[in-house]
């Protein structure tokens, strides 16, 4: 597919020209170079590891650029001396998957931090003056809050428009600069996310120019004008979004064509029939979980759908001892558990992949073979001593049968891409193959290439007789990956979904509607 330049009548926002910049053993950005129109939304994608995230922190000022240069407002910078207060005195706005909102803070404290609280000759805060001036921003940006609301009750959606409305507040002009925006609506619900797609059009139809990255291609083909695909650190394509379909711009992004998740073979032909359930769990409650009942057998992907605060996340840490619960039973195989502590969930052959992997799943300053053992190091000791050896030796094998890429066991796992943490996580545990693997969002944050592999590993695993509960806020996901999908609601299974009712658009309605679970 061709590569569309720029309209020659129209004056790039942003020029970005030539790009370079190295790691030690790796080139992260190798001559990027893209135009941002006014008035358009540029998507830019590829997959985990492919330079995004890099050529962002040099356009915002944080990380230098080994060569290259930005043209903002007529003026060439030299991104290798390019400073975060030059990115904003330019106009680049920057809003960061990570919120930047300060939540217990009302909505007007938040637009004042880093912008700067008005005073009056003796310090005091002109609060009259500042509410006025919110409330003129949130006009602007049409946002359903006032001045004084608290942020952390705003709607998800609301939340990042906040951010959005801080990051351009200051704009002299309503359409200058460029505002760039990292997985914005990664942590949104499927119902939020509209909302903010909706607001970032109309941004761009008043002549703001827009950088949208997201791993959602869906969205992206939703709301983009132009695409520009990247991949190992060079700008394969730059494309209209006219025309081009969401199997098209996979194989843009993978440099190859991708082969969708065949349907999941249904539960009842793999479980045994004299079996005892793999899990059993009645009545079970702690934290936003108020009394949940399910049942899993060896061989099923069961997945567990719900929007945000419905305890889906809660449900997992509570089975695998991370969270106390209050109340309840949990059997597997036929035996009551007590699982006080993870020790006794692992015990049991429970395992589990958090949604947090950079947080809760990875020993970041340690390489990939310590991350695979992490945990089971003690399975490498002889005479007190641990066998380094054997060590590296069992992470090269997982390394082959587990599809991760990296150029050695002994690499630092912070080296590797999104998709291949993940996959180390999810190793780590499927080595030793569990009874029970509890999945918290198992491809947030991973390019579509890691997202197949790693369904594929998951139902493989199942194959083998591991009964898999996944919750994800990816109905699409589920619906490829599962046999099955739990609803749940206020902390209860309200409902379950299968065969042919398993569809993204029946779990959205029955999860939205209180009369359908009821």
């Amino acid at each position: 597919m061709s590569s569309l330049p720029a309209e020659p009548s129209s004056v790039p926002a942003l020029r970005v020209r030539e790009v370079r910049k190295d790691f030690p053993g790796t080139r992260a950005l190798d001559g990027v170079s893209l135009d941002v129109l006014p008035g358009e939304v540029h998507a830019l994608v590829g997959g985990n590891g492919c330079g995004k995230s890099t050529l962002m922190k040099i356009l915002a000022g944080v990380q230098p650029a080994d060569a290259g240069s930005a043209e903002i407002g007529g003026a060439v910078h030299d991104l290798r001396h390019f400073s975060a207060a030059l990115a904003r005195r330019c106009g680049l706005h920057f809003v960061h998957q990570q919120s930047s909102v300060f939540p217990d803070m009302t909505v007007a404290e938040n637009l004042a931090i880093g912008r700067g609280y008005e005073t009056g000759p003796l310090g005091a805060i002109r609060w009259a003056r500042l509410r006025r001036r919110v409330a003129a921003v949130l006009e602007r940006f049409e946002i359903a809050a006032r001045p004084d609301d608290r942020v952390d009750r705003l709607r998800p959606a609301t939340q990042t428009m906040v951010a959005i409305a801080r990051a351009l507040q200051d704009q002299e002009v309503a359409h200058e600069g460029v505002l760039a925006l990292d997985e914005p609506t990664a942590s949104l619900p499927p119902d939020e996310v509209a909302t903010v797609l909706d607001a970032l059009r109309r941004c761009a139809a008043r002549g703001q120019a827009i950088v949208f990255i997201s791993h959602r291609l869906d969205e992206v083909l939703g709301v983009a004008d132009r695409i520009t695909v990247l991949r190992d650190g060079r700008v394969v394509a730059t494309v209209a979004r006219d025309g081009l379909d969401h199997d098209g711009l996979v194989e843009l992004i993978v440099g190859r064509r991708v082969e969708p998740l065949a349907a999941a073979a249904p539960a009842a032909v793999r479980e045994a029939a004299d079996a005892a359930p793999a899990l059993e769990v009645a009545g079970l409650a702690g934290g936003a979980v108020r009394g949940a009942d399910l049942t899993l057998h060896a061989g099923e992907v069961v997945g567990v759908a719900g929007l945000n605060g419905s305890g889906r996340s809660t449900l997992l840490r509570l089975l695998f001892g991370e969270q106390q619960a209050r109340e309840g039973s949990v059997r597997a195989g036929g035996r009551a558990l007590a699982l006080a502590r993870p020790r006794d969930a692992i015990d049991a052959g429970f395992a589990y992949v958090p949604e947090d992997r950079a947080v809760a799943g990875l020993f970041p300053e340690l390489s990939v073979a310590e991350n695979l053992s992490g945990g089971f190091a003690g399975d490498y000791a002889r005479h007190g001593r641990l066998v380094h050896r054997l060590e590296r030796a069992d992470a090269r094998a997982a390394m082959e049968r587990f599809l991760i890429r990296a150029a050695s066991p002994e690499v630092a796992i912070s080296t590797l891409s999104g998709g291949n943490q993940q996959k180390v996580v999810l190793a780590r545990w499927l080595r030793r193959r569990p009874h029970v693997l509890l999945l918290d969002e198992p491809s947030h944050g991973v390019d579509v290439g890691a997202r197949a592999e790693i369904a594929g590993l998951i139902r493989a695993a199942a194959e083998e007789g591991t009964a898999v509960l996944a919750v994800s806020s990816d109905f699409e996901e589920l619906v490829a990956l599962c046999d099955r999908v739990l609803l749940m609601r206020e902390g209860r299974i309200a409902g379950e979904v299968a065969g042919a009712q398993l569809t993204v658009e029946r779990i959205d309605h029955l999860l939205h509607s209180e009369a359908a679970l009821s």
